[in-house]
């Protein structure tokens, strides 16, 4: 008799741990957080996973280089930045991410694929580009956010594994970007290019990225984790170039032309 019942509680046990363990896996399967190293960490939410690539702080020098010469103005005076560590995504937030996130995909947006870039109507999406951020925070229990112009100047250049190119991860804007002259005026799946030397794929071309500082002009004073200027405009500076109107060297900066529809996305950081 007590052989049986000590059977029958055996049993009881191992149902217990199974049923547990059965609950917390059903309950990771929404969101997780997968550390694969320092240096990357993938995320997973509803089942669409992205990944944030740290990058090493450092000091470079921000903005176009040859202070002397006319193009570029809005980009200039080149000027030494010091920016702290951070994490920054691997790619542009994707369609499929939205949607995992926010539970829909907007009625008036153009839906392309799970892996075409987020793209926004105006500077009015300013607001429901924060409202995504709030809930992927709440989600996921970390603190994205958008990066700063500086930071995301010093990635897009490589870090301190930069090697000085023009574009996002070489000297031939076709190796990595897409742009007017090859795009066919349409975004492509994100990481379809070759990625800069950290591993971050389409800084350069496929979509525009919103940076956290309002437009503001350089100046030459050296700067640690430079904000931006005060809320003095509307505009949010973007970065990046895109697949409309081109563009994409590394300094070059601008705001959301709505004239000539220009396409933005964004790109996570923390």
């Amino acid at each position: 008799m007590k052989k049986i019942i000590f059977i029958l509680v055996l049993c009881l046990l191992s149902s217990a741990v199974v049923a547990n363990s059965q609950s917390r896996k059903k309950s990771s399967q929404k969101t997780k957080t997968t550390k694969t190293s320092k240096s990357i960490k993938t995320f997973t939410v509803n089942g669409v996973k992205f990944s944030m690539v740290y990058v090493e702080g450092g000091t470079f020098t921000m903005g176009y280089p040859d202070n002397s010469s006319k193009d570029f103005e809005w980009a200039k005076p080149a000027h030494k930045v010091t920016v702290s560590s951070f994490y920054i995504a691997q790619t542009e937030v994707t369609q499929g991410l939205w949607k995992a996130v926010m539970g829909s995909f907007p009625e008036e947006w153009e839906w392309e694929g799970s892996k075409r870039p987020v793209i926004f109507n105006g500077e009015e999406d300013w607001d429901l580009c924060q409202r995504f951020i709030r809930k992927l925070n709440q989600k996921t229990g970390m603190h994205f956010r958008l990066p700063t112009e500086a930071e995301w100047e010093y990635a897009a250049r490589g870090g301190k594994n930069s090697k000085g190119y023009k574009y996002c991860g070489s000297n031939n804007i076709d190796e990595v970007a897409w742009i007017d002259t090859n795009s066919e005026e349409k975004s492509h799946d994100v990481a379809t290019k070759l990625p800069n030397e950290l591993e971050l794929y389409d800084m350069s071309g496929n979509v525009g990225e919103w940076c956290s500082d309002w437009w503001g002009d350089y100046t030459s004073t050296p700067q640690t984790n430079p904000k931006g200027a005060a809320k003095s405009t509307n505009e949010h500076v973007v970065r990046g170039g895109d697949f409309y109107s081109g563009g994409g060297e590394v300094w070059d900066r601008g705001i959301f032309d709505e004239a000539i529809g220009t396409p933005v996305g964004l790109r996570l950081s923390m």
